[in-house]
């Protein structure tokens, strides 16, 4: 079965769902194209199309040579398929515009009517199947992602929370140590090149069995999600002259969640406090907090972790320090008079925790740079994001900015996790889908700069009035008369109009509850990059960087 055939299977056989229960996600997807019809769009054929751009009547037979097309339209005018795909289309754009209204039903609709007209246009017998077999593909992919996304009900600015951290509650317990494993893991700690020096003891032995076993899922969890930002933290360590074996403290502390949050008030991949994320430049506002930026907090734990090595002049040391605080650390050395972790831990003269965190970095290191040893090397770990990056010149709501990009609003969250409302402030640095900033840039200056907090984008489609659009956004018919400078009750189809609205001030991040949601899943073949996350966490979390 292809790929194409399975992913439209999933999405037909669930009906398109708002809860998707047969075809579910846990990942933020990954747009690489605006819906704007500024933006030029390739061939389907020819190029990954994550979007599907309006399409024209023999829209799928555009890269046939010109002699082709003039005979063809000597002989005869579009073909049933020619006008199926054209129906099509039309119900496509119309459940776009229905999903970015959040009206669910609707949008289910008028997806559910595209795909029965495209396979209706299959059984016609297109004149270029591969080019309209790509055109099916691009369309169920999109509808996909927006069926993972809600179809848009309640998917507001409100909906992401907190994460808890996949082995907080593990870092104060200790595990039995499989005697056959330890032999087995000198030879392979022998042969393993790394940066940080490795070693094997009971400690870090009890670890690998505990992730050989019962802790499997949450490793091989890590490992996937840790595909998104890896070339990220990859590319900040080595500028900053810090081992890459690294990355496992990010593992280790998150889960590689950005927005994960701890008993300690720690917060971000990181896990930074408050002051400590300060002294490192992470600013923290009403509107958004440096430590949930997943780059930014790379940074300021990489600088961080530098300077705990310059202080410690031992990797172990500097890592034990980054959980429990350097001074907690220094005093354990003063009292002692040894400067080794091993030593230290022996002495229990760190917290539980702490002693236990450095091996768990270790444990998981062994463990994936020999991962054939550990039946792991199949992980296919999600794929990197990629973004645009705008800067914001005045109050932006991201509402707009999802009518302009024709993004879902659960993935522009997901790509700026450090925005605490719906509102990105002037000055913020914010991630759009690929491909979709230059787009962006030139719209938002069809928006006066003092109503980008408030105002929305609307595409008008046939047959709508300014009334009908006015009751689906709460606004006067008069008021986007007046904003868009109109005379007719009846705007052009297709034309951009300027929506005079108005939002409370959105919070993104609530307060962590204790109740949980089971995060959605799908199979490999659909999971691409981070959808909603929306999960809020427990009230505890991982001890924080820096806290002492």
């Amino acid at each position: 079965m292809t790929s194409r055939t399975k992913r439209l299977l999933c999405i037909l056989g669930a009906s398109f769902t708002l809860g998707m229960a047969g075809c579910s996600y846990n990942q933020q997807s990954k747009f690489q194209s605006a819906f704007l019809p500024s933006t030029p769009h390739p061939s389907a054929a020819t190029t990954e199309i994550s979007e599907p751009p309006v399409v024209q009547p023999n829209l799928y037979l555009h890269d046939a040579p010109a002699i082709l097309i003039q005979a063809r339209k000597a002989v005869a005018g579009p073909s049933k398929a020619d006008l199926l795909i054209h129906r099509a289309d039309q119900a496509f754009q119309r459940g776009r515009r229905f999903y970015q209204t959040n009206d669910a039903e609707q949008a289910r609709e008028e997806f559910d009517s595209a795909i029965d007209l495209m396979l209706e246009a299959s059984a016609d017998n297109p004149v270029d199947r591969q080019a309209f077999d790509a055109r099916l593909d691009e369309m169920v992919d999109a509808i996909h992602r927006y069926d993972l996304a809600g179809l848009g009900a309640g998917v507001d600015a409100e909906t992401a929370g907190f994460e808890k951290a996949p082995l907080e509650d593990i870092l104060q317990m200790t595990f039995p140590v499989d005697p056959k494993l330890k032999d087995k893991v000198k030879e392979q700690v022998q042969a393993t090149a790394s940066q940080l020096p490795l070693s094997v003891n009971d400690a870090v032995l009890g670890y690998i069995n505990y992730f050989s076993g019962r802790g499997r899922k949450t490793l091989i969890a890590g490992l996937e999600r840790s595909g998104r930002y890896r070339p990220l933290i990859q590319r900040i360590l080595g500028e900053e002259g810090i081992p890459q074996e690294l990355i496992h403290l990010a593992q280790a502390e998150s889960g590689f969640f950005p927005r994960a949050i701890s008993r300690k008030a720690a917060a971000g991949m990181w896990q930074f406090v408050a002051w400590r994320g300060r002294e490192y430049g992470l600013v923290q506002t009403r509107y958004a907090d440096d430590r949930l930026d997943p780059e930014k907090a790379t940074r300021a734990s990489a600088k961080h972790l530098h300077d705990l090595y310059n202080t410690f002049g031992d990797w172990y040391l500097a890592i034990a320090a980054y959980n429990c605080g350097p001074g907690v650390v220094e005093k354990a050395v003063e009292r002692t008079g040894y400067a080794d972790f091993w030593e230290l831990r022996r002495l229990h003269v760190l917290p539980a925790e702490t002693t236990n965190y450095v091996p768990i970095i270790l444990a998981m290191t062994i463990m994936s740079k020999n991962a054939a040893e550990y039946g792991i090397e199949g992980v296919v770990p999600d794929a990197p994001l990629e973004y645009d990056t705008i800067e914001i010149t005045s109050p932006t709501h991201l509402a707009l900015v999802a009518d302009l990009t024709d993004a879902p609003l659960s993935e522009l969250m997901n790509l700026n996790p450090a925005l605490l409302r719906g509102i990105a402030p002037a000055g913020f640095t914010l991630h759009v889908p690929k491909g979709t900033g230059s787009t962006l840039l030139a719209s938002l200056q069809l928006i006066p700069a003092d109503r980008r907090a408030s105002w929305r984008m609307h595409k008008v489609a046939s047959g709508e009035t300014l009334a009908s659009i006015g009751r689906r956004y709460g606004t006067a018919a008069s008021s986007i008369a007046a904003a868009n400078g109109l005379q007719s009750a009846s705007p052009a189809t297709g034309e951009m109009l300027v929506i005079p609205a108005a939002y409370r001030e959105d919070r993104i991040l609530k307060r962590p509850a204790t109740r949980r949601h089971a995060a959605a899943r799908v199979s490999k073949k659909h999971r691409r990059t981070p959808a909603a996350l929306t999960r809020t966490a427990s009230n505890r979390g991982p001890r924080s960087a820096g806290g002492e």
